[in-house]
């Protein structure tokens, strides 16, 4: 008898030209089960993203090259369904291809709860990680 396919963890990809942001914000969604790939720039991302795959973008907007919010209109052109949060130091004017802004800094539990809440809406039925243990949990400080 053959088993049905487990359901799969969400799949966020993350783009930032700063490694350091980049990197943190990688290592905190996988301390809470997320699985994340990272893309250096947008156009890089633009690459990288799958609808098939990537459940959630996160991006920052100040890029060099192609910003945040280029790159969010092209996401959405290609999948509308597909939500993008935007965590930035400089927010756009016009923020009506994404659907959240976060502005750093901020606490990454405030990202770790935006997250949760877009997934919860825009993917019904996902599998959501189980929360750590909370002597596991990372110590999240002030933000980035």
């Amino acid at each position: 008898m053959d088993k049905p396919p487990s359901p799969r963890l969400p799949s966020i990809l993350v783009v930032d030209d700063n490694d350091v942001t980049r990197m943190v914000t990688k290592w905190f969604l996988a301390n809470f089960g997320y699985q994340a790939q990272c893309a250096r720039s947008a156009e890089e991302g633009l690459a990288l993203f799958d609808p098939k795959t990537h459940d959630l973008v996160i991006t920052d907007n100040s890029m060099p090259g192609m910003s945040g919010i280029q790159m969010a209109r092209d996401i959405k052109m290609l999948s509308p369904s597909t939500p993008i949060l935007m965590y930035t130091l400089d927010p756009p004017d016009d923020a009506s291809d994404v659907d959240l802004v976060i502005r750093r800094p901020a606490h990454l539990l405030e990202l770790k709860d935006a997250v949760d809440q877009l997934l919860a809406i825009h993917v019904p039925g996902q599998i959501r990680p189980a929360p750590p243990n909370p002597t596991d949990q990372p110590k999240a400080g002030p933000g980035l």
